[in-house]
């Protein structure tokens, strides 16, 4: 059966797409105000059967892996180039956003273009060139999008962005100084802060801790570093070039090895990812700001690798309780009304991520709504998730992915995180079939492991005169500013 029959035979709401980033620290989730849960809505009972299809692949002479995904329903190409290596978790850590300057500077002008030309070029053919990373990340990305009748245009226009970008100093001065003042704006903002500490207690000095440059960070980046972080990371050796759409293997393939020809192998190492240390005991964090409305609360720890064993039972454990229309979301705001949105994710890559249940509430109710919301993940731990909602979640899970499976680019992406991690051939045909066959058990088993209260860390924002007393009582109370310095 075709994806599409298959969506309409759920009638399902859509769930979070599987590999896909969580709720990201700090922030809301969508509202789902005015969502019915319907209980009667028509649904299949049959386990959904998949085979999606195989992109095509070849092996390159400078190391890169070629995947090309045809789909000829629309002239439409889009390219991914997926480099390990370039990501901001390999940072110095004195110059904490050197990788993401260095993306968005390779995009602000080449040898042969400059930014506004680059602009102009893509503009006038409706066509995307990007490069882009995170502090966090252990890759880079280049990705194109355009007709099949300008895309021999736009991947020159790629090649020339990742093969000769200038780092012009006049543009570096012009992206600095906007930077300054986002991150002297972003210090502002509750949910930053939060995600901030939030990140720094949970993963210490690890690189997948980082969240933002600062302004010290970023007057170290110069001109010079990163021309050379873009000349010894930004290699093909251990790359994946992605195509999606109207093109076959071997236009895919003579179009690299044409557009792409001066990009050598280096001979570069496969990059070495570092585990976060040890999640410590339980602790309380709250960060000083005086006068707040709000109290920002995060509450998490460490979670597990991407190819951990346990992490369908964890998606399914995390749906329960923080997902659309999750045990959060109804117990929090539906039936105390004392947020707008909450919600809980996890991340998990090469090295260990993290899990975390986030929200805002009023001043006033933050006490109740803390103890409501570890009463929650504490039943999750305590007592069996009932068959019919378990049931009903897995369903939902299962949907999302079909629904997912209409766009070309969303499943060649399910086969580049696939390769990203290792993942076996037949990993996502027959996602549907392990989502499904996770049990009770298993989903109280994830909980207890994952969400141990012993190692659980408590993060707040907001005015300390007012919260103090009440974040006292959950243990340890560690107070900062908004620079992130402890008070006494």
């Amino acid at each position: 059966m075709r994806a599409p029959a298959i969506v309409a035979a759920l009638l399902l709401v859509t769930s979070a797409v599987p590999g896909a980033s969580q709720t990201p620290a700090g922030q809301q989730p969508p509202s789902t105000a005015g969502l019915v849960k319907k209980g009667k809505a028509p649904v299949s009972s049959e386990v959904l059967k998949v085979k999606l299809p195989r992109p095509q692949e070849a092996d390159l002479a400078n190391g890169a892996h070629l995947m090309v995904l045809e789909d000829h329903r629309l002239p439409r190409i889009t390219m991914q180039i997926i480099i390990p290596g370039a990501g901001g978790f390999f940072d110095p850590a004195d110059r904490i956003g050197l990788a993401s300057y260095t993306a968005q500077m390779m995009r602000e002008g080449t040898k042969t273009r400059s930014s506004q030309q680059l602009s102009q070029e893509l503009e006038t053919i409706a066509a995307t060139v990007v490069v882009g990373t995170s502090v966090s990340s252990t890759t880079a990305t280049v990705t194109a999008s355009a007709l099949t009748e300008n895309f021999d245009k736009v991947m020159a226009i790629a090649a020339d962005v990742l093969l000769a970008p200038s780092f012009a100093a006049e543009e570096w001065e012009r992206v600095k100084t906007r930077a300054k003042a986002g991150l002297t704006q972003q210090r502002s903002q509750p949910g930053f802060l939060a995600a901030e500490l939030f990140n720094k207690v949970v993963y210490g000095d690890h690189p997948a801790g980082r969240i933002s440059a600062t302004p010290q960070t970023l007057d170290a980046i110069t001109r010079d570093a990163m021309a050379e972080f873009h000349r010894t990371h930004y290699v093909p050796d251990h790359a994946a070039i992605a195509f999606a759409g109207d093109i076959t293997l071997a236009d895919a393939r003579m179009l690299v090895e044409g557009k792409l020809s001066g990009w050598p192998k280096s001979g570069a190492p496969q990059p070495t990812i570092t585990e976060p240390p040890a999640a410590g005991p339980s602790k309380v964090y709250l960060v000083s700001r005086p006068n707040s409305v709000q109290t920002t609360l995060a509450v998490g720890t460490l979670s597990m690798t991407r190819k951990d064993p346990d992490y369908d039972a964890l998606t399914v454990a995390n749906r329960v309780l923080g997902g659309v229309m999750g045990r959060l979301f109804r117990h929090l705001r539906e039936e105390k009304g004392y947020t707008y949105g909450i919600g809980s994710g996890f991340s998990a890559s090469q090295h260990r991520g993290d899990w975390e249940a986030n929200t805002s509430v009023r001043t006033d109710v933050t006490e109740p709504a803390l103890n409501d919301l570890l009463a929650e993940i504490a039943e999750m731990r305590d007592k069996p998730v009932p068959a019919d909602e378990l049931a009903d979640i897995k369903r939902a899970i299962v949907a999302g992915f079909a629904l997912s499976l209409e766009s070309p680019q969303r499943v060649l992406g399910y086969y580049t995180e696939s390769w990203m991690y290792g993942l076996p051939a037949d990993y996502w045909d027959t996602y549907p079939t392990r989502i499904n066959a996770v049990t009770v058990d298993q989903t109280q088993a994830a909980a207890k492991k994952y969400w141990d209260a012993s190692k659980l860390q408590i993060v707040a924002v907001g005015d300390a005169a007012k919260i103090t007393d009440i974040l006292k009582k959950k243990g340890d109370l560690s107070v900062f500013d908004a620079d992130g310095k402890p008070i006494k």
